[in-house]
C-alpha cells in the first residue's frame, strides 16, 4: 500500500470527484487522474483507480438500475469493445496527446453548439442519428478511454442529443462505462500493473469511493431535471478544455 500523505492528499478529492461524476454529474471525472498524476506515476495512478471505477459502477448502476436505454447500450457496447481492443494494440503507436487534442477541440464546439442551440427557453426535441454514427462514437468511446482515459465526451457527444429523461441518460451511461471498465482490466493485468500494491491502496480509497457515489446519486436526484443537460453541456465544455490543454501540452513537452 501507497504511505505517501501527499498522494492522498490528491487522491482522496480525486476519488470524491470521480464518485459525483458516477453519481450523475457526468465528465468531471476527468479530472481525477490528472490530480492524482501530481503524485504518482499515470500509469500507477490509472491501476489504482480502475478497482475504485469499478467498485463505483457497482454503486451507481444500482442506483440507477430501473432507468436505462437497452437499444443504446446494445448498438454502442459492441463497438466499444472493439475500440478498447484497437487502443490496447496500437498504444504503442498513437499519440496520447493528439487523441486529447482532438476528442476536447470536439467536445468544445459540441458542447457551444448545442449550448446556443438550446438557449434560453427554446425546447429542442431529441435528434435522431444513423446507427452508424453510435457504432463509431461508441468504437471512439472505448478507444480514447483505453488510451487517454477520455471515454466519456465521445459517448456524450452521441447520447446527449437524444434528449433521454435525466435518470434513464446516467443509467444507461453508468451501464456502459461499468462493462467499459470491466473491458480494460485485462489490458491492466497485461501491463502488470495491478499490483498487490496497487490494488490495496484501492481499497484503503473504496469507502471514499463509495461514499462519494451516493452523494453524487443523491445531489443529482435533487437538481433540476430540466436544467441538467445545460449543466452537462457546459462541464463538457470544461472537460473538452482541460483535454484539449493536456493534448496542446503533451505535444509541446515532446518538442
Amino acid at each position: 500500500m501507497l504511505t505517501d500523505p501527499y498522494f492522498y492528499a490528491a487522491a482522496i478529492p480525486a476519488v470524491i470527484i470521480l464518485g459525483l461524476a458516477k453519481g450523475g454529474f457526468a465528465g468531471i471525472g476527468i479530472l481525477a487522474l490528472p490530480l492524482m498524476a501530481l503524485v504518482a506515476p499515470p500509469v500507477q495512478a490509472a491501476s489504482v483507480l480502475l478497482p475504485i471505477l469499478i467498485v463505483q459502477d457497482v454503486v451507481s448502476v444500482w442506483a440507477f438500475r430501473r432507468s436505462w436505454d437497452g437499444s443504446l447500450l446494445a448498438l454502442l457496447l459492441p463497438s466499444a469493445a472493439g475500440g478498447i481492443a484497437a487502443g490496447f494494440a496500437l498504444a504503442a503507436y498513437v499519440s496520447s496527446a493528439g487523441i486529447e487534442l482532438a476528442v476536447g477541440a470536439t467536445s468544445i464546439a459540441f458542447a457551444l453548439q448545442r449550448l446556443w442551440k438550446e438557449r434560453g427557453a427554446t425546447v429542442v426535441p431529441p435528434a435522431a442519428a444513423a446507427p452508424w454514427t453510435g457504432v463509431f462514437w461508441g468504437g471512439l468511446a472505448g478507444f480514447t478511454s483505453q488510451i487517454a482515459h477520455a471515454g466519456g465526451p465521445p459517448f456524450q457527444i452521441y447520447v446527449l442529443p437524444k434528449r433521454l429523461p435525466r435518470d434513464t441518460f446516467i443509467g444507461t451511461s453508468a451501464i456502459f462505462f461499468a462493462v467499459v471498465n470491466w473491458l480494460k482490466v485485462p489490458a491492466y493485468v497485461a501491463l502488470g500493473q495491478l499490483t498487490e500494491q496497487n490494488l490495496t491502496t484501492s481499497a484503503v480509497l473504496v469507502p471514499i469511493a463509495i461514499a462519494s457515489t451516493w452523494a453524487g446519486v443523491v445531489l443529482v436526484r435533487r437538481f433540476p431535471a430540466e436544467r441538467f443537460y445545460t449543466v452537462i453541456y457546459v462541464l463538457l465544455v470544461f472537460v473538452g478544455a482541460k483535454l484539449a490543454w493536456d493534448g496542446i501540452s503533451g505535444f509541446a513537452g515532446a518538442s
